[in-house]
């Protein structure tokens, strides 16, 4: 079993039984699974994609919520919309907080405890809720020098009373390991990629100090995090946060399962959580971007528990805020050229790439993995769409 770790709604199972047998896939997809068939007819399936390659190429990602009987899909338990709630805003972030709270106390495992601090507000939250009910934690920071990221995380480490712990790095050592890190996350996707560099290091630094971790991812998903969601109206708002919370688990979600696999942790993500999935789903859209501030209604739950400058801090992306930025986009500018890019950039099935950082991504992918012509188990971020020409 594959699983988040304590939750029985975020996994990926088996069950046998003779000659029978249920696989079936948790419903946000926390937990990888894919599947395909040999040309004899056996089934096979494989937590990560490397392991079917071996067998197989023709692959294809295991649905969300579904199980699967031997003979056909059976849908179990998907994700639904949520009725909005009609209650005061009080009522409303004094639940949020139980929830919260409520998740990371039934994941507290015995023993030395970590997460994953970027000083942003989502693995604030997390920090401060575990610290609030065990005391003494690790945090773990990775980022290039003069990085937003960590000096918001020393100070949340210092406000929360960890033991923090922090590794400063440079474009030459992302570069080192950027074959190590698309072989383990099986993705050319180049945001993907980018933000998936200083998480690999932040795991492996964990692993150095304990066995499991907790991420915030999630947070931006429920909760009207990003930009871009403050120009969508209100009325088009909980539509488009449902779908982007659907697609976290070949996004986020696979980048926080791959690298923390990659070094032996297991990791804990409460955003993910089942009633605060739902309860986030429910809340007005009013209260999650209020008078241009995003997350409004999680900064309220949590306002006892963090620094103001945390609270206030707006966000960040996951790369930016690490110090990567656009310094993997700059090296391929000068690394590929103009008429390489347009002879590659087109790739079986018509997939465009998008940039020359794409390329870049794409050609380490192929020298691990060879030739692909079917990319249907792979997702894509959203803002750099699969297009055809």
């Amino acid at each position: 079993i594959i699983r988040d770790g304590i939750e029985e709604d975020h996994l990926a199972q088996i069950q046998v039984k003779g000659s029978h047998f249920l696989l079936s896939r948790d419903r946000l997809g926390v937990a990888p699974l894919y599947y395909g068939k040999i040309n004899d007819g056996v089934f096979c399936f494989a937590s990560e994609v490397k392991a079917l390659l071996e067998v197989t190429r023709k692959i294809k990602e295991f649905p969300l919520g579904y199980t699967y009987n031997g003979n056909r899909m059976l849908s179990s338990t998907r994700l639904e919309k949520q009725k909005v709630v009609n209650i005061p805003v009080n009522r409303i972030k004094g639940k949020l907080r139980k929830l919260l709270e409520s998740g990371v106390r039934k994941r507290l495992p015995n023993g030395p405890i970590g997460i994953w601090l970027s000083g942003g507000l989502d693995s604030s939250t997390i920090a401060a809720i575990i610290a609030s009910q065990v005391g003494k934690i690790h945090t773990f920071t990775v980022g290039l020098s003069g990085a937003s990221d960590i000096g918001f995380a020393e100070v949340v480490a210092r406000y929360i009373g960890s033991k923090h712990h922090q590794l400063v790095v440079s474009l030459k050592d992302l570069l080192k390991i950027l074959p190590e890190v698309i072989y383990h996350l099986e993705s050319f996707d180049a945001l993907l990629v980018r933000s998936s560099l200083t998480n690999y290091l932040v795991a492996r630094l964990s692993s150095e100090y304990v066995p499991v971790v907790f991420s915030g991812e999630g947070g931006d998903e429920l909760f009207a995090g990003y930009e871009y969601l403050k120009s969508i109206p209100p009325e088009d708002l909980a539509n488009e946060l449902f779908n982007i919370t659907k697609r976290l688990h070949n996004t986020a979600f696979q980048r926080v399962d791959r690298c923390a696999a990659a070094h032996g942790l297991l990791v804990h993500v409460v955003f993910a959580d089942s009633r605060v999935v739902d309860y986030a789903l429910s809340i007005p859209v009013k209260f999650k971007i209020k008078k241009g501030v995003e997350k409004w209604i999680l900064r309220q739950a949590v306002a006892d528990l963090l620094p103001s400058g945390v609270l206030k801090r707006t966000k960040v992306k996951f790369w930016e805020g690490a110090g990567v930025g656009i310094l993997l986009s700059q090296y391929a500018d000068k690394k590929i050229s103009d008429r390489a890019f347009s002879q590659e950039r087109v790739l079986p099935q018509r997939l465009v790439l998008t940039s020359k950082e794409e390329l870049m991504c794409y050609r380490i992918f192929r020298n691990c993995f060879g030739e692909i012509k079917d990319f249907d188990w792979m997702g894509r971020t959203k803002g750099i769409p699969s297009q055809q020409v």
